[in-house]
């Protein structure tokens, strides 16, 4: 019988039409609390012929043990940065993803990020359950310049909403999408230092790449506007945790909201958990039940495709489809 491997909770938690969908593939389906370290998928690989997977870490030496069992990979979400997409071309393991099914999720966090950052929300409501009326000023965020750094699905999302708040809004991306900047209004970025300069809010929707690791970090911080707010819903690596906890207890920094981290979930000690001004959400971006039930569809249907020998709706790589296995 064919098996596969379910490792992202998302997926297992929230009840929808892909639970009935993975079931009609008839396979054995067996369930992993993601995302999962390299030691645990090297235990789990070599008893599978599919991964279903999350953010769980899959290096060459996981594909290494997982292989020659393991025909198909299938991603539930966008970035594959955990996901070594060389070796999978080299051994010919296709790899699908989900473009397209969770911008609106998650820059409606973004949002929520920088709104509870500028009217202290968090503190506030926490002040109330403790029963004490303690009434702090915020900021009002219209008016304020907002600095986009990637301008794919996401990034384009949160300057849409961006701009419906007031704010005006400056970009940076190496893909620059003319047509949509032109329709509304907003500034190319020559480069990440005028961004920096510029931006009052700071928001990342960059993939993770080593060019973008750490991309705010000690080297970068000075360049930054006294005060920004930072949000962060693209990957937590693209911040250096030291630095951002140093430039906030500084001041540098107004704020950081972060729906990532550069260790998920965190140890009790993260340095960012106990950080000044700082907010911290485990990595619930896209983790609502409409956005979660068009990801984990499309990646169902992905599987489901190269498990029938056929084309998935997307693909990373160009590795050829394996035979039909069901």
């Amino acid at each position: 019988m064919i098996r596969i491997l379910l490792s992202t909770t998302s997926y297992q938690d929230i009840p929808g039409p892909h639970h009935d969908l993975l079931a009609s593939s008839g396979a054995e389906v067996v369930l992993e609390r993601g995302p999962l370290s390299e030691a645990r998928m090297l235990e789990l690989a070599g008893d599978f012929d599919a991964f279903l997977c999350g953010d769980d870490v899959i290096t060459r030496a996981v594909l290494d043990k997982a292989t020659p069992r393991l025909k198909i990979i299938s991603k539930y979400g966008i970035g594959v940065d955990k996901i070594d997409v060389e070796a999978c071309t080299e051994m010919g393991i296709p790899l699908s993803f989900c473009p397209g099914v969770n911008h609106t999720t998650v820059a409606e966090h973004t949002f929520a990020l920088m709104l509870a950052l500028f009217r202290h929300l968090v503190e506030e409501a926490n002040y109330c359950a403790e029963g004490v009326w303690k009434r702090m000023t915020g900021h009002e965020i219209m008016g304020k310049t907002i600095g986009i750094v990637g301008l794919g699905r996401i990034g384009r999302e949160v300057a849409l909403r961006a701009k419906a708040f007031g704010l005006k809004v400056i970009a940076y991306d190496v893909y620059w999408p003319v047509e949509f900047a032109e329709a509304n209004d907003i500034e190319r970025a020559s480069g990440l230092t005028q961004l920096f300069r510029q931006a009052d809010i700071l928001s990342l929707h960059s993939n993770l790449t080593e060019e973008t690791r750490d991309m705010i970090d000690a080297r970068s911080i000075p360049n930054l506007k006294d005060g920004v707010v930072i949000i962060n819903c693209a990957r937590g690596e693209l911040v250096n945790s030291v630095d951002m906890a140093a430039g906030l207890a500084s001041g540098k920094i107004a704020g950081y909201g972060a729906d990532v981290l550069d260790e998920e979930p965190p140890a009790a000690d993260h340095v960012l958990l106990k950080a000044p001004n700082c907010i911290v959400t485990p990595h619930i971006g896209s983790r609502t039940y409409e956005s979660v039930v068009r990801q984990a569809m499309m990646a169902t249907e992905n599987l489901i495709n190269m498990l029938k020998g056929e084309k998935p709706l997307a693909q990373v790589n160009e590795a050829p489809i394996p035979a039909a296995m069901i």
